[in-house]
């Protein structure tokens, strides 16, 4: 459950995605099936929690929209391009099909592909911003989301599935730090390229998201053992039948709660060692939210 800024900023990120991708003069289709996607739902945590780090860093939060909703592209594209069949074929998607199954599987690879290619166009053009930080932007989103980040974790997911392959709690952690917490992290340390804080609140900062990233993935193995499927928008158990390795998998339920007070209790400490000038309490709620959410 969002607070009523976190509802506030998901409305003005909504409102901007459904503007940000009209229909082109090659008249394809094309722009229809990314919208499909991208206006697909979701609770928008990634793109709400970069506009709540920099709130909390400035008063002038809304430099960092074109950021936000690069990052929700990001995110976009790669559901997309994980819901197919050479991945994790999936029909449905926050309870909708799939963009494949709507769209065919050609034009949801292409959807995914222009989605990644709009990110970072939509931080070039974005006039509040100087050129220093749209390259620092560019160049962190870029390490995030590419084969260091994002797409590298996925690759070593999927290589690590299977009942042959047995990987240790270091393998997981990697392939997680890299496939979900990339864009998390980025999520807050955009914040901070905008902003530019001093360096101790830049360390606490990016303790914190790393933390945030782990407690999210330990939070969704959890879920997809006793989750609800009508909240998931997605079966639960599918993790056991693809003999994936999980946090649960390899600690147990317990142990895979107690990982996941570990690294809560370590996103707390990290906020406590900001400065009193900053209020951290929207950032405190996400490490609630994330803690207890039931999807």
């Amino acid at each position: 459950m969002m607070n009523k800024k976190m509802e506030h900023l998901t409305e003005e990120v909504n409102q901007l995605l459904s503007e940000t991708i009209p229909n082109s003069k090659l008249n394809t289709n094309l722009e229809e099936s990314m919208r499909y996607s991208l206006e697909a739902g979701g609770k928008r945590i990634r793109p709400v929690l970069l506009l709540l780090t920099l709130e909390m860093l400035t008063d002038q939060y809304k430099k960092g929209f074109s950021s936000a909703l690069a990052l929700e592209m990001i995110h976009t594209y790669s559901l997309i391009h994980d819901d197919l069949p050479p991945m994790d074929n999936d029909d449905y998607r926050r309870g909708k099909l799939t963009n494949h199954k709507v769209f065919g599987e050609w034009k949801a690879i292409l959807a995914g592909d222009a989605l990644l290619t709009k990110a970072f166009d939509m931080i070039v053009n974005d006039d509040s911003l100087n050129d220093v930080a749209k390259v620092k932007l560019i160049k962190r989103l870029s390490f995030a989301s590419g084969h260091l980040g994002m797409v590298g974790g996925q690759t070593l997911d999927m290589q690590s599935e299977g009942a042959e392959t047995n990987i240790d709690l270091d393998t997981l952690e990697k392939i997680h730090n890299a496939k979900t917490g990339a864009l998390l992290k980025f999520a807050v340390m955009a914040a901070v390229d905008i902003a530019e804080p001093e360096n101790e609140v830049s360390n606490a900062l990016e303790s914190y998201s790393e933390h945030l990233g782990l407690m999210f993935q330990i939070k969704d193995d959890l879920l997809d053992i006793y989750g609800d499927e009508a909240k998931l928008g997605k079966a639960v158990g599918s993790d056991i039948e693809n003999d994936k390795s999980t946090y649960v998998s390899l600690l147990g339920q317990q142990g895979a709660e107690d990982k996941l007070k570990h690294h809560t209790d370590k996103a707390y400490k990290c906020l406590n060692q900001l400065p009193k000038q900053y209020n951290t309490d929207n950032l405190v709620y996400i490490i609630e939210l994330f803690n207890n959410r039931e999807s």
